[in-house]
């Protein structure tokens, strides 16, 4: 069974930097889009940032472009979402996803068939 872990999540400041882990499980991911996805309190899941296993073909959302920054290990099995300038609007919980639909990536979140548990940010301004 396929099962992602989300790590990194923490307090941080406004301006500040944060790093998050993603850990796939199943090594048969390597043909699958990685996408980061985040939920404040009250809002929809807002799609972040994807990545392709395979080549590394990146997929980003403008509101998140030369902030975020997604990669990833495939030795390690490991996604990474580096993030810069964090806002006190960047608050919530971060979910990392995994969609084996071949070709384009996409930031439609029912595309994206396993998830993982969600990692808190809180940044404070």
């Amino acid at each position: 069974q396929v099962q992602l872990v989300e790590s990194g999540g923490r307090l941080v400041q406004a301006g500040g930097s944060l790093r998050l882990s993603c850990a796939v499980s199943e090594h048969t991911l390597r043909d699958y889009a990685m996408g980061w996805f985040r939920q404040a309190p009250g809002k929809e899941r807002e799609f972040l940032a994807a990545i392709r296993l395979r080549g590394g073909f990146t997929l980003y959302a403008d509101s998140v472009k030369g902030r975020f920054t997604v990669s990833r290990d495939t030795a390690k099995s490991t996604v990474w979402l580096q993030m810069h300038n964090l806002k006190p609007e960047d608050t919530a919980v971060y979910y990392c996803a995994a969609d084996s639909t071949l070709g384009i990536m996409t930031d439609e979140t029912s595309s994206y068939m396993y998830w993982g548990q969600g990692t808190q940010v809180t940044v404070s301004s």
